[in-house]
């Protein structure tokens, strides 16, 4: 795991290279074991280190004996099988991604198809004179880059192009719209304008600088095997997970995993005990507060049955208030997802052991267990819903009439996409949901709290042959009688019955809502004039909606509250100081 971050020069002009010193010190948070440094003629690389595979050989740039470069973050799990296809005598070091060096040289960018894990990285083919760029097909990391008449930069996060000076700092406004409605941004274009996000599963290449080929790997497709029985689908639901767990924990360093009350993280500590003989190590999250359901006594369960060692973080009302700028600050591709927090917590008392951590991400989209799911499967004479059709500022006069204007537009284009073929509704919302939803809230949420302490973060529910398995299930297997991941539930309660898969739960919450209605009458005014909230709002307005306490209001006060501090952080450039009061005092 690791920052990586270039610059290619265009026309044949050189550069300074202290543009790639600007970005390896902007993404030293991310690799703090060593740097790295490529630079042949227009073209220059950086790659700050974590490191995770191959302690000693590892460190970037790596080299072709033909003199290609390449700069990598992330986790290639299956690079033992390809080691021993392409020829092991041939490899330089024990890396995981010198493997997707050697598969370009070999078969090009088509054998980036045979990639199994998370990454993005980047390759100077100095035979074919072009760079490559790649990210893997979930969107597990990502990769940000520029386009000018001078140049093209990329980097692992946004904020390192800004910190280089290569890219100011304004706000699209059809992002924002979407950011304050749904809490995250769809699509390439992310909310600081000129930066795009090269997408999930992409590759591109550049001659020049300049963007000359686009193809796009996907792992949600149309074909697979949709008549398995449910014994059946049991036994190879228990051997695909297995697989995927089992190469996930390839590690030369200690791992641990995130674990809440729900399914998905039981299922991954219930097969990590059963591939690991020693006791694993289980984190929870829990809050100080009577509103939301405390899933500690069904963890500690769970933890107890797996002989785990079970590790308690308690987030409190303090802890908000206290991490909530410097939270604010590290999302600088911004997602107002109130699990930023306890996230970013856990984070950091798992990097004082650990530098790798297993999660479970992944789990509702591939096995259909979001309650909207279950909404879309039935008409709308049935009482159906439009997956997202609703914002968070809907029928609330605290906004600018203009500032929400085509607010859905991002994730119509993505359901006109995926709905095509013989889908379901379900398969339709579930692909919807990983085009966006997945890689633009969850998976950048785990990516900046994660690495903000050094600490790498698995998902093996993203896996391809999980998805493969799973997304061509027949819905019946997915859903049933109302009950979503009816398959993975019924798996759970083969192995780990304690787990009560089947207990009605709780979605995985915080009791954001009533901290801020606690002080409502002092934040009102502090965030209502923010200048990121005078752009958009009536300062009147934003202090009347502080002052109510219903449950629509208080997801628009949290929305508010996170971009008022995002915008202090990322666009106008302060420093997170101090607790929220400080931060937002005039």
């Amino acid at each position: 795991m690791c920052g990586i971050a270039g610059f290619i020069a265009k026309d044949k002009q050189t550069f300074d290279p202290e543009v790639l010193d600007r970005l390896r010190d902007a993404l030293g948070h991310r690799g703090p074991d060593g740097d790295g440094r490529y630079i042949k003629g227009p073209v220059g690389f950086v790659q700050t280190r974590l490191a995770i595979i191959d302690l000693n050989t590892g460190d970037q740039p790596l080299y072709h004996e033909n003199g290609s470069a390449l700069v990598a973050n992330g986790e290639i799990y299956n690079y033992v099988e390809l080691r021993q296809r392409l020829c092991e005598a041939s490899f330089k070091t024990r890396s995981d991604s010198e493997t997707a060096l050697r598969l370009y040289a070999k078969e090009g960018v088509g054998g980036f198809d045979q990639l199994r894990g998370m990454y993005a990285f980047a390759i100077h083919d100095v035979v074919e004179n072009q760079v490559v760029l790649c990210r893997d097909p979930f969107g597990i990391k990502q990769l940000y880059y520029i386009e000018t008449p001078e140049f093209f930069a990329f980097a692992s996060e946004a904020q390192a192009l800004v910190a280089a000076g290569l890219v100011g700092r304004t706000v699209r406004e059809d992002a924002r719209s979407e950011l304050l409605q749904v809490q995250f941004t769809t699509g390439g274009d992310m909310i600081l304008d000129g930066i795009k996000r090269l997408l999930p599963g992409e590759t591109i290449v550049l001659k020049d600088g300049r963007v000359v080929e686009r193809c796009r790997r996907k792992v949600l497709n149309d074909t697979g095997v949709v008549g398995v029985n449910f014994e059946d689908a049991l036994t190879q639901w228990d051997q695909v997970f297995e697989d995927s767990v089992r190469v996930h924990q390839r590690s030369d360093v200690d791992y641990a995993m995130f674990l809440s009350g729900g399914v998905d993280s039981a299922s991954l500590l219930g097969m990590m005990h059963r591939l690991n003989e020693r006791p694993v190590t289980a984190y929870t999250a829990a809050f100080e507060s009577s509103s939301v359901h405390d899933e500690r006594e069904l963890a500690r369960a769970v933890a107890k049955a797996c002989n785990a060692k079970h590790v308690e973080v308690m987030f409190s009302e303090r802890d908000f208030w206290n991490l909530l700028p410097q939270v604010a600050a590290k999302m600088d591709d911004p997602v107002a997802d109130y699990a930023i927090l306890p996230t970013y917590k856990l984070a950091a008392e798992a990097a004082r052991d650990f530098k790798v951590v297993l999660s479970g991400e992944g789990g509702d989209e591939l096995f259909g267990g979001y309650g909207r799911y279950r909404s879309v499967m039935r008409p709308l004479l049935l009482g159906g819903r439009v997956m997202r059709s609703k914002g968070t500022f809907d029928k609330s006069d605290v906004l600018q009439s203009e500032i929400l204007d085509g607010w859905r537009d991002g994730i119509a284009a993505s359901e006109s996409r995926e709905s095509h073929g013989k889908r379901s509704r379900l398969a339709v919302a579930q692909a919807v949901d990983c085009a966006d939803w997945l890689p633009n809230d969850l998976l950048i949420k785990l990516d900046r709290m994660l690495m903000a302490h050094g600490l790498e973060g698995r998902t093996p529910f993203l896996d391809p042959f999980v998805a493969e398995f799973a997304y061509h299930l027949p819905d019946r297997l997915k859903v049933r009688k109302g009950v979503g991941k009816f398959l993975l539930r019924s798996w759970l309660e083969r192995c780990l019955p304690m787990a009560q898969p089947f207990a009605k739960k709780r979605g995985f919450t915080v009791p954001v809502g009533e901290w801020i209605a606690g002080q409502g009458k002092r934040l009102g005014p502090l965030v209502a004039h923010q200048e990121g909230i005078l752009e958009i709002a009536d300062p009147t307005r934003v202090e009347k909606l502080f002052d109510v306490t219903g449950k629509k209001e208080g997801a628009a006060c949290w929305h508010l509250l996170f971009y008022a501090l995002w915008h202090q952080a990322n666009i106008l450039g302060h420093a997170p100081e101090g607790d929220v009061f400080e931060a937002l005092a005039p």
